[in-house]
């Protein structure tokens, strides 16, 4: 248990922000299996529509820190390429 009133607040702090960190894994995970569903299903028109916003999702993640950059650009390059 924390004893002096700031790290009181840094408890506080740190849990609201694993919580939104968990929200955006949660997010990236969920981009990455749809879009693997989609490849599995051949829809090309759909897999293509979708490829944008996958890569807007998986971005965003990078830019708050969730996940590294090179991670990102390596998932989006490994599913650009079974495109």
């Amino acid at each position: 248990m924390p004893n002096t009133a700031s790290a009181i607040r840094r408890v506080r702090r740190v849990t609201k922000q694993t919580a939104v960190n968990r929200l955006r894994k949660s997010k990236y995970r969920a981009a990455i299996k749809k879009m693997e569903e989609l490849i599995k299903k051949d829809e090309k028109d759909k897999t293509k529509s979708y490829f944008a916003s996958f890569q807007s999702i998986l971005m965003k993640a990078t830019k708050s820190g969730t996940i590294n950059k090179k991670t990102a650009s390596r998932k989006i390059s490994k599913i650009s390429k079974k495109i």
